[in-house]
């Protein structure tokens, strides 16, 4: 304690061993010092700057730098939650002489911005990662999983590497015309950009098809690009293939400069993403709504008699809320359903857990196979049905595939995973195609 306004050092008693009594047991433990010495200094001594030199040269990655350790980013991470990560730890490792560029935890980010929302020193991953990701690339260096996602999103405009003539297909079970603008290029009020996962994986058409019964019940005047829409590219672009995003964004914007529209609807939170906050940046500005979000208004209009008596659970999309703050339209739409029980996860809202495909995590699941003790879809998976419901709600493409694989895998196959434009769809009492 200070005497005189000076500490006082410790009068240190040091003995080579010392018997500790269990104050529960009663037992005697003999303990020698060893347990309270260090062998040898640990040294910190042999690194330098340069990692943070490397990084800081980037634009984007700069801010890693910044971090002093408070460590409020480690428990809100998806992936430390599932296995041991944090923009905390990525600091600390970078520091000590680790290269981020080479290493596989480069491409453990989901980029969900969960760290961003708590750091005081503005710690941006969002950022950091793309950048970090693009020069990585540039060295060659880029899980192979991604470089099969980039080649057929190359070839083909889409991250399934499906012909672009197939792009339509959903439409002829949606039971209600579908106006493709190529064949039929008359002005329109709502351009349905459809986005890959709808168009092309099975689950998403039946999203894709249900959307379009809704539209066609609220008389909107609607219509899609068919062969000639290609991905927006934002998954691509924040796993580092910025060249590759920049030259989409080119075709799409040529594309979409040929007819005349007043707003541009998707159901992708990453593609929505890319068309508020990217492509404004290159002077390509839109009318642009999720899909929840354009229909939460005009939901009094639907006709939802089917009730759905069921327990439901949302998840919300880190691209959809935390990225663009939407958490309401959604809930909006669930609430209108006859019959719901809407019941909240522990982490929703601004502290949802991630679903794990941010970032390009859609495609690398095996990569991170071993690098995690489950997949972030089974951990969300577990939480919803640790909520009691019976359905898991969902707005984003990539969910409804990573959501009923994950209950599969987790023994939880009594758990529904469902579009809310589905819900939507069967309490309108559509007859199915």
């Amino acid at each position: 304690m200070p005497i005189g306004g000076r500490k006082v050092p410790p009068n240190v008693v040091e003995f080579d061993v010392a018997t500790v009594a269990s104050t529960i047991s009663g037992r005697e433990v003999e303990l020698t010092s060893m347990w309270n010495r260090m062998f040898e200094p640990r040294v910190i001594t042999d690194t330098g700057p340069d990692g943070f030199a490397e990084l800081n040269a980037l634009t984007g990655a700069e801010s890693l730098e910044r971090c002093y350790g408070c460590g409020k980013c480690v428990p809100v991470c998806p992936v430390d939650v599932v296995g041991e990560y944090g923009p905390r730890k990525l600091h600390r490792k970078v520091q000590i002489g680790e290269n981020l560029l080479a290493s596989d935890e480069l491409w453990m980010c989901t980029t969900c911005a969960n760290c961003l929302r708590v750091c005081p020193k503005e710690v941006n991953m969002v950022e950091i990662m793309p950048a970090a990701r693009e020069e990585a690339i540039s060295r060659g260096e880029v899980p192979n999983e991604l470089t099969q996602v980039f080649e057929a999103t190359f070839r083909q405009g889409n991250a399934m590497g499906a012909n672009p003539r197939r792009r339509a297909a959903w439409t002829k079970k949606a039971g209600v015309p579908v106006r493709e603008l190529p064949k039929d290029p008359a002005p329109v009020d709502v351009l349905f950009y459809v986005e890959d996962y709808w168009s092309y994986h099975p689950r998403g058409q039946e999203a894709a098809q249900a959307f379009a019964r809704i539209m066609h019940a609220l008389g909107v005047d609607f219509a899609i690009l068919g062969a000639e829409e290609k991905t927006l590219g934002d998954s691509q672009r924040l796993a580092g293939e910025r060249g590759l995003f920049e030259s989409l964004m080119e075709d799409v914007t040529a594309t979409l400069a040929k007819y005349e529209f007043n707003r541009i609807v998707t159901p992708d939170p990453h593609g929505f993403n890319a068309l508020v906050k990217e492509y404004p940046k290159h002077g390509h500005t839109y009318d642009v709504a999720h899909y929840t979000q354009f229909l939460a208004p005009l939901v009094d209009r639907l006709e939802l008699t089917t009730p759905i008596e069921a327990r439901v659970t949302f998840h919300d999309p880190c691209y959809l809320g935390r990225h663009n703050g939407e958490y309401d339209a959604p809930r909006t739409l669930l609430r209108a359903i006859p019959g719901i029980d809407l019941v909240e996860m522990g982490r929703c809202r601004e502290n949802a857990y991630c679903c794990g495909g941010g970032g390009g995590g859609m495609w690398l699941d095996g990569f991170m196979s071993d690098k995690v003790s489950e997949r972030l879809s089974e951990r969300r998976v577990r939480e919803a049905a640790e909520s009691g419901a019976d359905i898991l709600a969902v707005c984003c493409p990539y969910e409804v595939s990573r959501f009923s694989d994950a209950a599969k895998s987790t023994g939880n196959e009594h758990l529904q995973v469902l579009d809310i434009a589905e819900l939507l769809d069967t309490a309108m009492g559509s007859p199915k195609a």
